[in-house]
């Protein structure tokens, strides 16, 4: 893995596969850095006045955006007014030798400029278009404006999250999109597979941000089909074992644990110096152990009170019992586990010099992936794709001047 991050040409089993990643915030945009992690040569296109809000999102560096330089790393980087007629003939041109086209415009827009995929397919069959929106192309909230913080609201993910006498709780973070950018690479790969088995011929892929984040919130539907109830807040808790929770440990840290292993339960409590709950007839299970809950909150909290983080994992780990620490992203960055894998890898800047940044996403044994530079400046490479296409300087002149480019 380490030796072929950061090389100068794209590896990995989708090299040779060209991405037009017209998309903005977050879900459409981290589906084109996974396809260009793993080799493809992606060509992000943003509007000359109004760039992609990624680079306003979160902190920066002495105006260098962070987020911006992870999430469009592999990425080459153009504008393109897709309003005009001149951009709209642009792009057609890119799509007719482009093999994946990603947007996230509200439903009818791609139509309205010219897009469509009807339009782009016809010189192009073997395209495959991915358009990421809030609710999908169709229905009765298609052409509404949604964003992840509304999805991870009407998912169930929200009403679940928080402590059982507290309010509904949203993430800190683009949960939603994530979710539905992975899912995104993941739909653009089993298409890819289907246009190589069926001829040629490629396909539109309908990706809302509900249903994925709805399907990782887990068994709420169908509970509330076959059973007529809705799960409810249970804070760190789970109705599925005990114990599982956070505790606070000695030193003022906070620990994880989990028991979904019957045999990983036993071994907690007999650490705990409580193994006599072993014997009785609701310890068999993990559903009748969380119905005791508060009992074996109180075994474990008050064991882990007494120890510090370092005790605590140490004789876990021993014992082959789970746990973790409660990390700060700082953390992440000394983990033994992290380091030694390259979780985190380093990437040299134009601008910042060396970052460290979250490595590609899976690690392959035959056609691994690789980060090859970090997200660019608006426009860094306008010209030399636009001169791909047979433009001269003096058009694309014209272009930047006419506010095209």
């Amino acid at each position: 893995m380490k030796d072929d991050t950061n090389a100068g040409e794209p590896s990995g089993p989708l090299r040779g596969i060209k991405v037009l990643d017209a998309s903005t915030i977050l879900a459409g945009p981290l589906t084109a850095q996974i396809l260009g992690d793993f080799g493809a040569e992606v060509i992000k296109i943003e509007h000359p006045q109004k760039l992609d809000g990624m680079r306003g999102h979160g902190l920066d560096k002495e105006g260098v955006p962070l987020w911006w330089t992870m999430v469009s790393r592999n990425k080459q980087t153009i504008t393109l007014n897709l309003g005009t007629a001149d951009g709209q003939a642009i792009f057609r041109e890119l799509a007719a030798e482009a093999d994946v086209v990603i947007e996230n415009f509200r439903p009818g827009t791609f139509e309205r400029w010219g897009l469509s995929y009807a339009e782009l397919s016809s010189t192009n069959p073997g395209l495959i278009m991915l358009r990421v929106t809030g609710f999908g192309q169709q229905g009765p909230y298609a052409k509404r404006p949604a964003f992840g913080t509304l999805v991870e609201s009407m998912s169930g993910f929200a009403y679940l999250t928080g402590q059982p006498d507290g309010p509904p709780t949203l993430p800190a973070f683009g949960l939603a999109d994530s979710i539905a950018g992975i899912a995104g690479s993941s739909a653009i790969s089993m298409a890819l597979l289907d246009r190589e088995r069926n001829g040629g011929t490629g396909q539109t892929i309908d990706l809302d941000l509900l249903t994925p984040i709805m399907t990782a919130v887990g068994p709420g539907v169908i509970y509330a089909d076959q059973l007529g109830i809705d799960q409810e807040r249970t804070g760190n808790r789970s109705q599925n074992n005990a114990p599982r929770n956070l505790y606070r440990t000695k030193d003022d840290h906070w620990v994880a644990i989990s028991t979904s292993a019957q045999a990983i339960a036993e071994r907690v409590m007999r650490i705990v110096g409580h193994p006599e709950v072993l014997d009785e007839k609701w310890f068999a299970t993990g559903r009748e152990r969380a119905q005791h809950a508060d009992l074996l909150d109180r075994y474990v909290g008050d064991w882990i009170a007494e120890r510090t983080r370092d005790e605590v994992t140490s004789v876990f780990e021993e014992a082959g019992a789970a746990v973790a620490p409660v990390y700060r992203p700082s953390d992440l960055l000394t983990d033994p586990q992290v380091v030694e894998t390259d979780m985190i890898t380093t990437v040299e800047d134009d601008e910042l010099g060396p970052v460290r940044m979250q490595n590609v996403m899976w690690r392959m044994g035959h056609s691994p992936g690789s980060i090859r530079h970090t997200g660019r400046p608006a426009g860094a490479d306008t010209d030399k794709v636009l001169t791909s296409l047979g433009r001269s300087t003096e058009d694309i002149d014209s272009l930047r001047l006419r506010g095209v480019i």
